[in-house]
């Protein structure tokens, strides 16, 4: 298993950060790679990726959810293995620290030299990237969910 943990400041209030990471469906709009995902239940959802010329379908179960601190999750299913947490931590009333951990296992040879040659780590600083510029342009969520898994 590979490892990586990336952060990133965004100038929303932790609510507005935690909200819009709970809008699964529009991670397309920001996760490069990302094609669909479907939030089939409170707790499983289902993507279909297109990265580096691999396309993959899995599913990922939210394995822990609290508003405005974590969302953890875990694949269960399909040709992905990874799990991860995100977490929110308030700077102040307008700013929010966004922390990204996950562990994941490259498959094959290409996956394999790809994580050791760092393409993980910078595709995960450029997805929090444009989160960040998606959410700061917005300045609102697109909609929340703010049940506890």
């Amino acid at each position: 298993m590979s490892q990586v943990e990336e952060s990133i400041e965004v100038a929303v209030p932790v609510g507005t950060a935690y909200d819009q990471w709970t809008q699964f469906e529009s991670f397309p709009e920001f996760m490069d790679g990302v094609e669909r995902v479907e939030q089939r239940t409170d707790a499983l959802t289902h993507w279909v990726t297109s990265i580096g010329g691999v396309k993959r379908e899995f599913e990922a179960r939210i394995t822990e959810q609290i508003p405005d601190e974590r969302v953890a999750w875990t694949t269960v299913e399909g040709e992905a293995r990874q799990a991860g947490v995100v977490t929110f931590h308030r700077l102040d009333d307008t700013r929010t620290k966004v922390m990204l951990q996950m562990d994941f296992a490259p498959e094959g040879l290409a996956e394999t030299v790809g994580d050791k040659l760092g393409f993980v780590k910078r595709k995960v600083t450029g997805d929090l990237e444009r989160f960040k510029r998606f959410i700061e342009s917005r300045g609102t969520a697109t909609g929340s969910w703010r049940g506890q898994v």
